[in-house]
Formats: structure tokens, sequence, C-alpha cells
């Protein structure tokens, strides 16, 4: 069961709504801005349920039914919006399961909540429909926009929401949450940690995840192999790293986070600001065997493939020319 105790940091952003609930003075629309994984979607959650809470408290008592049903996202009052399209939410999904269904009182709760996980990428047509429930909505209604880049949205939504910012946490409590919530090693919450760079739940994820700690290994057989690959192993390693076109850029911020360690090292021959400890040995050896200049050339090598690819270039094309830009620097 979740309570707002759970929610690590944003305590100014929780003890707004916490009073909002308690005062009952609750806005009709909130935009929830910040990176991916710093705990928008459990913080609304959150938010829904304790306004739907039949105890009435500024916390779920996560014992009614409606907290109940809530906790296993069974609960009629609490919508969840999706789309159908990768990459955009529409104005048919705005309307089909908001303008058309607000009018409609909750079923048992004072509220309907309507949650919009990635609302950043509704298209302008679906923001200009969603505008008009917002501008005129009934009394039980609240939107909840979660986002990225709150930028993105038209200036006449903006000036209708509450607009909550979350901010990347400290590292100390990255790492105090997942010594206490998790069996790792201080290597590896320090690792998760600094690839989070202040997001919790990207944090969980890259220490837990089986995924990530495959994808990281890949990373460092290029790393250590790329001096050496002929033209053919070359392409077979770009074909290997296709199959993770959808990781790619933890792929490509690893990869980063290593060039970087092996320039912070060969500058100062200090690691205790080192990320890859485990790798000492190897980043010695390519910080005393690469110059500052190839380090460089690959670092801009990287940032260039993160452009290209947002730019729509043949994927395979960019990653050949990033390890070709390796073999070369090393």
């Amino acid at each position: 069961m979740g309570s707002f105790k759970d929610v690590v940091g944003h305590r100014d952003v929780i003890q707004y709504l916490q009073n909002a609930v308690a005062e009952n003075r609750v806005s009709q629309a909130y935009i929830v801005n910040g990176e991916r994984g710093t705990g928008k979607k459990m913080l609304a959650k959150l938010f829904a349920m304790a306004l739907l809470c039949e105890e009435h408290g500024p916390e779920p008592c996560n014992k009614c039914h409606s907290c109940v049903q809530a906790e296993s996202n069974n609960h009629p009052d609490i919508i969840w919006v999706t789309h159908e399209k990768p990459g955009s939410i529409g104005v048919d999904d705005v309307r089909t399961q908001i303008n058309n269904t607000v009018a409609i009182k909750p079923y048992q709760g004072p509220y309907k909540v309507y949650i919009i996980p990635e609302a950043d990428i509704m298209t302008v047509q679906a923001q200009n429909a969603l505008l008009k429930t917002i501008e005129e909505p009934p009394a039980y209604g609240i939107i909840i926009l979660l986002t990225t880049n709150a930028d993105t949205f038209l200036q006449t939504i903006l000036s209708r929401c509450v607009r909550l910012d979350f901010r990347p946490l400290r590292d100390t409590l990255v790492t105090q949450y997942l010594q206490e919530k998790y069996d790792l090693t201080d290597y590896e919450c320090r690792f998760a940690t600094a690839f989070a760079q202040g997001k919790i739940g990207r944090a969980v994820t890259i220490a837990t995840s089986k995924e990530f700690a495959q994808l990281k290994e890949e990373v460092m057989h290029v790393i250590r192999y790329a001096k050496e690959m002929t033209t053919a192993e070359i392409m077979a390693e770009v074909k290997n790293i296709a199959n993770y076109k959808l990781t790619i850029d933890d792929y490509l911020d690893l990869m980063a986070m290593w060039y970087r360690d092996v320039l912070v090292f060969k500058s100062t021959k200090d690691s205790n600001a080192l990320i890859f400890k485990d790798e000492m040995s190897l980043l010695a050896e390519q910080a005393k065997n690469c110059s500052y200049e190839g380090l460089e050339d690959i670092l801009k090598s990287i940032d260039k493939v993160k452009l290209r690819l947002k730019a729509n270039v043949n994927f395979d094309l960019v990653i050949e020319l990033l390890i070709m830009a390796i073999k070369e620097a090393m």
C-alpha cells in the first residue's frame, strides 16, 4: 500500500498537495513536471487516492474500499489516459477518454481524476480539445498532466494549471534509499546513483534490472575491444547494438560516462571521483594510451550520434561511424 512517506524527496510538492486535500482547496488542473524516473506517476496516484479516500485525511488510509481499488488500479473514478499511436496523444484519445466522459458524475467518490502520463506528446489539436474541459470543468473533475517538458504545452493550458516541478534529488538521498530498500553493494548503489542523476526510479531500474546489467556488458565489450576490431567485427557489433535501439540513450550515456572517467583519471590520477571503479585496470590502461584530443573526439562523436539518431539518420551507419571513431582514437 502507498503513502506520501514512500516518495523520496519533493517534500515541498507533497506538503502542498496534502494541504490542498486537508483544507479542501483542490485545483482542477495540475501539471507535474520532471524528468523520467523522478516519481511523478507515484505521486499522482497517491494524490488521487488521498482525494478519494473514505477517511478524508491528507494521506490515503490504504484500508477503505476506495484505497484498495486505487492501489490495484481498479478505481472507476481514477482514469489513466492512454494512447494508441506510439509517441503521440491525439485528439481522438482526449475526446474519447476525457471530453466524452467528464460529464458523467463520479461513480462512488467526490472526485473524478484523470491522469495523463507523457502529456507532453499531446498534439496541438489534442491540447485544444483538452482546453475546453480545463476551461469549464465540472466541480468534481480533476486533470493531472505528467510531463518531462511543460514548455510543450499551449500557453492557454499553462495559465490554467497549477504547475508542480520535480527537481533531481541529491545523490545522498538516492544512495541512502537504495541501501535501505535493496540488497546491493556500496559500488552498485554508487554506480546507480551516479548514472541516475537524481532520478530515483531510474536508479532503482539501474540497480535491479538484469536488462540494464546486460546493456552495460555490451557497452563494455565495445570499449574493451574496439581498438582491435576488424571491419567485419565492427559490422557484426553494429548488428548486435541494433538489438538495443529502444535503450540506445542508456547505451550512449554509459559509453560517455566511461570516457569521462578515463579523461578524469588521465587528468587527475584520482580514482575517488570515478564511476567505473570496478574496471580500474582497463580504465588506467586507456587513460595512459589515449590522448586528451582522442578522448574529447570520442565524447564529441557520442554527442553527434544522439543528434543524428534524433534526426532519423540511418542507425547502422551512425553506430558504425561511432565505433570507427573509438578505434581511431584509441
